[in-house]
This record gives structure tokens, sequence and C-alpha cells, in this order.
């Protein structure tokens, strides 16, 4: 049976291991001061440690201490509450952000979750996240992991969220009554957090961002909940982003509110890479098709001139009137306008001829 002197000094040496894994270096005499020891108790702790198979590194001289080195093994490791939360989060939104890791990460946050207390446990349990198309990478936006935990436990509770929300630029006009949002999903996009929920007040989906919320206490009344539009959250939240307005019970036709189809003279190899979330297929040696879309026509076309190759348009009609206005305003910017009408007479298509650079050095910016 366990005696009191053996519990205490299994519990000096978790104290000490998680000292030794804060910081690089730890002088002995700090380590006993901290540990409330002698200094010969702590050289006992480190041998301990290194029978435990921990790589504690004594360095010599008067500031001689210990340092936990990197081992050909992966010891056991100490965290404390705030650390064991942090890990399961990241583990939990690894699972669903398509990092290429997704079955590790979900072995891992077994196993960490299996050795969680109870009371961590829950918190975890109640982060449920989704993930969106993967949009232009923003600056990841602090969150508050206490505002994401909330949040995350209203949606599995399916109670309605009270909150202040911060909008940029909008002027500070005093206390505002509180928004109100039926939490349905909890969503990561482009390293950004979002909440999409369902507004009884406006009667309609809303989206807002996590770093932006204030949640208020108590929350509101429990709520049946809705399927959004289409019945996945990740692609009408992209669809959101683009510009679609899809209906209350149908999801978007398509993602982006004008689409085309054109051939370009590029071969495939080369368009793909900036194809981004269109459709690239080859028809022919040196060809290929690309079905994309953009904000507006005149962006699409815009986006499709990139490419700097002879562009034949499939369709539809309003595609291929875009381009012939953008070549307009570019022959008027060039101070010519002869070019500009064989281009319109020609259905849309330039002329063949001028140099040809492959494909833009980056995908083009679809706003």
């Amino acid at each position: 049976m366990p005696t009191a002197d053996a519990a205490t000094t299994s519990a000096r040496l978790l104290s000490l291991l998680s000292l030794l894994q804060v910081r690089r270096d730890w002088p002995a005499e700090q380590l006993a001061r901290r540990l409330g020891v002698t200094d010969r108790t702590v050289r006992r702790d480190v041998d301990r440690l290194r029978e435990l198979g921990y790589p504690v590194r004594t360095s010599r001289g008067p500031d001689g201490g210990y340092r936990l080195e990197a081992g050909s093994d992966l010891p056991p490791l100490l965290f404390d509450d705030e650390q064991a939360v942090a890990l399961a989060v990241a583990l939990r939104l690894a699972v669903v952000t398509g990092a290429g890791i997704e079955e590790a990460a979900a072995r891992a946050l077994t196993t960490v979750r299996q050795v969680l207390p109870s009371r961590l446990r829950q918190r975890v349990d109640a982060l449920e996240v989704a993930a969106a198309e993967t949009g232009p990478r923003g600056d990841a936006a602090q969150v508050d992991t206490d505002v994401l935990l909330a949040l995350s436990a209203a949606v599995r509770a399916r109670e309605e969220v009270r909150f202040d929300y911060a909008t940029p630029g909008q002027p500070d006009t005093g206390p505002r009554p509180p928004r109100r949002v039926q939490p349905h999903h909890l969503v990561v996009r482009a390293r950004r957090w979002y909440v999409v929920g369902w507004a009884p007040e406006a009667g309609e989906w809303r989206t807002y961002r996590v770093d932006r919320m204030t949640p208020r206490v108590p929350n509101g009344p429990r709520f049946t909940p809705r399927e959004v539009p289409g019945g996945d959250v990740g692609a009408f939240l992209a669809a959101r982003f683009r510009g679609a307005d899809p209906a209350a019970d149908a999801a978007p036709a398509d993602p982006w509110p004008c689409t085309g189809e054109v051939i370009l003279d590029v071969p495939l190899a080369r368009v793909a890479p900036f194809a981004g979330d269109g459709l690239a297929e080859e028809v022919g040696p040196g060809r290929t098709r690309l079905r994309t879309g953009a904000w507006s026509w005149a962006a699409l076309a815009a986006d499709l001139a990139r490419f700097d190759a002879d562009v034949e348009v499939v369709g539809p009609p309003e595609l291929r009137d875009a381009f012939a206005g953008l070549a307009a305003r570019a022959a008027r910017a060039a101070g010519d306008v002869t070019e500009a009408t064989d281009v319109t007479a020609s259905g849309g298509r330039p002329a063949a001829g001028g140099s040809r650079p492959a494909v833009p050095s980056r995908p083009g910016a679809r706003r």
C-alpha cells in the first residue's frame, strides 16, 4: 500500500517534470526553491526521472543546473488544465481542417480524451467543429477559448445565445440591446471561427465571426434545430462568402453568382494549379476547358484574361459580352479602339498572336 512519503515523492516528481517542460534551463538552486526542498533532494529526483526514461541533462559550473533534452522516444508528458484543453481543441480542429493529418489527429484526440479528468472531458466533448471550404488565407483572428467553448456548448444544448457584436468601423453609440441567434454550427474557415445560426428576429440565417462576439449570460431558451440550406454547412458558408444568396430550403445551384465556361490555349498542367475551385479538363493538345466563376461577369473575364492566352468562350453570352467590354476598355486605355472592334465582331475571342508568358504567377482574386 502506498505510503504518505511515496505519494509526496510522486507529487514532487510530477512538479519537477512540469517545471522542466516549461523552460529550457533550470539552475539547481531555483528548482530547489520552487519545490521547497534541498539541492540534494533535487539531484535524487532528477535521477528518478532519468530511470523513468526522461533525458535530463546536467550542466556543470557555478550556474549549473538541469535541462530536459529531446530523446529518441517520447516520454509521458504533464499538462495543466489549460494546456490539456488547448491540446484537445487543437487536435479536434486538426481533424476537420483538411491538413492531411486527420487520422493521426483523431487517434491522438482519443488518447488524450481517455486520460482527461471528467471536468475537462466535458468541456472538450462540447466542442463540435465543422470545416468549410478553404478560402483565402486571412490573418488568424484571436479567439477567446472560453467564448469558443461557451458557444460550442450552446450548439450542443440547442440554446439560444445572447451576445454583443463588435463591428469594425461602426461608431460607438452607447449600450445596445444584445443580439440573438440560435447557433447551429461552429465553423472554421481560412483560419477564422464562425457561428452559423438562425436569427429569430430577422427570420433568416446569419453568420458571425466568433472573435467579434461577447456572449451574455445566461443563454436564452432552447430551440428546435433547423437544417441549413442544402444540408451542408461548409458549402452553405462558402456560398455566402462568394456572394450567393441561397434560398431557405435549397442550396445554390452554383457557388458563384456568375459562372462561365471557356477553352484556353494553355496545357492543362499549367491551368490546374490556378483553377481554384473551378473544373479544368484537357480537350486536346495544349488546350484546356475551364469552368469557373466569380462575383461578376467583368471580374470573371478579367480573371480568365490573366492566363494571357487565346480564349474561346463556350458560354454563357454574358461572359462573351464581358470580354467585349473588357477588350474595349483595354483598347481605350492603350489609345486604340481598332482592336476592341475586332474582338467584339469575332464574338469575344481575341485575335491570335502576341507573347504568352504561360500563366499568372498567382491565381486572380475574384472579388
